[in-house]
């Protein structure tokens, strides 16, 4: 799956998604960014990995086997579904369920999701 670029941190915690073009060039106060890795795995009582599920009309995107809390100091920034050729992001707010629907007929997906404290995570 293509479509998902890479995204970078900078020193003062923005994130950065390249989109297209190439990647030697990106620095932020002359150090370069660091790559995020997405996390797949949960450990311990941290429920971060996106569930994905196939429903009437699309795909419903749940953040953990355990809904993840959505309050103002933890919470989840947005939910990612990509296949080959799209990319969907919704974005969340503290107070909202941890969950997105994406109206799509595609069938290989793959979703991508971001904690404002534990970072990117991916099914």
């Amino acid at each position: 799956m293509s479509t998902a670029k890479a995204i970078f941190k900078t020193e003062c915690g923005a994130l950065v998604e390249v989109i297209s073009g190439d990647l030697c060039c990106l620095s932020s106060k002359g150090k370069d960014l660091a790559k995020v890795e997405a996390k797949t795995a949960d450990f311990k009582t941290e429920k971060h990995v996106p569930v994905v599920e196939k429903v009437a009309g699309g795909w419903k995107v749940t953040v953990g086997s355990t809904l993840h809390p959505m309050t103002e100091e933890h919470y989840i920034t947005w939910i990612e579904l990509f296949g080959d050729n799209f990319c969907y992001r919704q974005y969340l707010k503290p107070g909202q369920a941890p969950e997105a629907f994406f109206a799509t007929d595609a069938m290989n997906v793959k979703a991508r999701e971001y904690c404002n404290i534990h970072g990117l995570w991916a099914n």
